[in-house]
């Protein structure tokens, strides 16, 4: 699937080359709301420790933002190569002890962050301003962060950040698709879904995915 990526990356920029075709620069930004699908607590066995089954998972709320260029085909057909910033990870909450801390207990929150470059290539149609677009990413993997808090009654028992980066998939190839909107004057807003299909264990043990929902606002100029 890299080599599709990078194939149709390719064919776009000859396009331009050859076709003279000046590109449409799109802004994009906004929130992302990720998780790990799969055997999601495995990859925080060796910092944590669960009892009772007394744990839920929800998913990790940040950010993205980037920037990609429209290369049209045709009136409303474009392909659309993109670069762009995306926080993913997931939570736990409940019963859970950070292990040689074995007090800490229900009020236990663990918090996995991890910041991705993103590089889609998206064949895009635009219908009257609706858009619809899916394509092929390649996913690189800058840094993963792992935090643990615990309190009670109030008072901070714990607040500690682990650089996990190690532990994951440097590299995750993975496919997205969404709908949006365009307005006349260049704003326009959109929302995604990307699902990797790479498995982010460093060592391929777990049948562990990225996936991301996103909702933000666009700009073409």
């Amino acid at each position: 699937m890299k080599k599709l990526l990078l194939l149709t990356t390719c064919i776009a920029l000859s396009y331009i080359g050859f076709a003279q075709v000046k590109p449409v620069i799109n802004i994009n930004a906004g929130v992302s709301s990720s998780s790990i699908k799969g055997e999601t607590t495995s990859q925080l066995n060796n910092l944590l420790e669960y009892t009772n089954g007394m744990v839920t998972t929800k998913n990790h709320t940040g950010f993205y933002a980037g920037a990609s260029a429209g290369i049209p085909l045709s009136k409303t057909i474009s392909i659309e190569p993109g670069l762009y910033y995306t926080q993913k990870g997931y939570e736990l909450n409940g019963d859970l002890n950070i292990k040689s801390i074995s007090f800490l207990g229900a009020n236990a929150k663990a918090t996995l962050q991890s910041n991705y470059i993103d590089i889609p290539v998206l064949l895009k149609a635009n219908i009257n301003g609706l858009q619809l677009f899916v394509g092929p990413q390649l996913s690189y993997l800058t840094k993963s962060n792992l935090n643990a808090k615990a309190g009670v009654f109030g008072f901070s028992l714990l607040n500690k950040t682990w650089d996990v980066t190690n532990q994951f998939n440097r590299w995750d190839m993975g496919v997205t698709g969404g709908i949006g909107y365009q307005l006349p004057n260049g704003l326009g807003i959109r929302v995604s879904y990307d699902r990797g299909l790479s498995k982010v264990d460093a060592n391929k043990n777990f049948d562990s995915y990225n996936q991301v929902f996103k909702a933000g606002i666009s700009y073409n100029f």
